[in-house]
């Protein structure tokens, strides 16, 4: 299999991360590609519709793209103990916490468009206030809700790429007043799955 990845995406380290604690990541060639909404990349579009990474590009089958749908995918080629939750209210609970880590990604990035990536003349702040809310409410929530103690599964791994990817752009901190969550954050990062994809590089426009 190969996926279409960019070094700097919350959403394709997700499913790269989902990938190694499958133990499925040997199976994977990575290929970077630069994309952006005002940078069209052919390689990118051939695959998906949407112009966007992660890809997964099936040898013999269709390409499946969005990380989520590239997750539950990867979740049914391994024998270890399963990363999305078959049934019960456990499934739910995890689907609850990727649902807040794509909400926080996707804030995040309104953010970053209103903050540095939109020219500065047509810049909204109230749209920027509006979204930076949405990045703090998420956070206290996930302070009050996120059971640290629970088996690993794709929420974690949602939660844990999203908060790393909003400290890599300097966006809204996460971390002050909330020490269960830091804490939670901080072990997270010392696993091999994300220290094995580390964030890197600059959106080119």
């Amino acid at each position: 299999m190969q996926l279409l990845y960019q070094t700097h995406s919350p959403y394709a380290r997700k499913a790269l991360v989902f990938a190694y604690e499958a133990g499925l990541a040997d199976q994977i060639e990575v290929v970077h590609h630069e994309t952006s909404p005002t940078l069209r990349n052919d390689a990118v579009y051939a695959q998906n519709p949407l112009g966007k990474v992660p890809v997964l590009i099936r040898p013999g089958q269709s390409a499946l793209f969005d990380s989520d749908i590239i997750c539950a995918y990867l979740d049914t080629l391994h024998d270890r103990a399963p990363l999305i939750p078959r049934d019960g209210e456990a499934r739910w609970q995890a689907l609850r916490l990727q649902a807040i880590a794509q909400g926080l990604a996707d804030a995040g990035i309104k953010v970053r468009w209103e903050t540095v990536r939109r020219p500065e003349a047509l810049r909204y702040d109230a749209l920027r206030e509006a979204y930076t809310l949405k990045l703090i409410e998420s956070y206290d929530w996930l302070e009050r809700e996120l059971d640290a103690d629970a088996p690993l599964h794709v929420g974690h791994i949602s939660i844990a790429t999203a908060l790393s990817w909003l400290a890599f752009r300097e966006l809204p901190d996460f971390r002050e007043g909330r020490p269960k969550l830091s804490g939670w954050f901080d072990a997270f990062e010392r696993r091999d799955s994300m220290r094995a994809t580390p964030l890197s590089g600059e959106t080119h426009d």
